[in-house]
């Protein structure tokens, strides 16, 4: 078993052989410029490696990419090969980073709240409160305190 340390090292080394190779060595027109690694994670033993990317485009882009990425794969993985002069060269699996489409998402209810927010401040813009302007009690005048004398006298006899 590999340390952890290790293992980052190897993650940080696959993501840039295999973000090279995008860029320079792959001729597939699928893999265009709109293909981007955003992370790699190896399993503690070094056999697995699972390659994070994001596609800028539709869903037909998205799926070409997935298909040029499968294509590619042992190009890829024989890059990482020589580059990391490991015993065994991890395999490789690519997965489509779900992070830009959860952000959007997130995007859309934050937007969604400050409509509603907007909403409220339009609606409360000419509201009052609904009990008195000073809701605090006072302490009672002494004209007050006179007259409660008086009435707990009656009260009392």
């Amino acid at each position: 078993m590999a340390d952890n340390a290790r293992a980052k090292r190897l993650a940080d080394l696959i993501r840039e052989v295999v973000a090279q190779k995008l860029q320079r060595g792959i001729k597939d027109p699928r893999l265009g410029t709109h293909v981007t690694i955003t992370d790699t994670r190896v399993t503690g033993d070094l056999r697995e490696a699972t390659v994070f990317y994001t596609v800028y485009g539709d869903d037909e882009d998205r799926a070409a990419a997935a298909a040029g990425l499968e294509s590619a794969k042992g190009v890829l993985r024989s890059a990482v090969g020589q580059a990391a002069g490991v015993k065994f060269t991890p395999t490789l699996s690519f997965v489509a980073d779900a992070l830009p489409d959860n952000a959007r998402a997130i995007e859309d209810l934050l937007d969604k709240a400050r409509m509603s927010d907007e909403k409220v401040r339009e609606v409360s813009a000419g509201a009052k409160f609904a009990g008195d302007a000073d809701p605090y009690k006072k302490p009672e005048s002494d004209e007050d305190a006179d007259d409660t004398d008086e009435t707990d006298g009656d009260a009392r006899a």
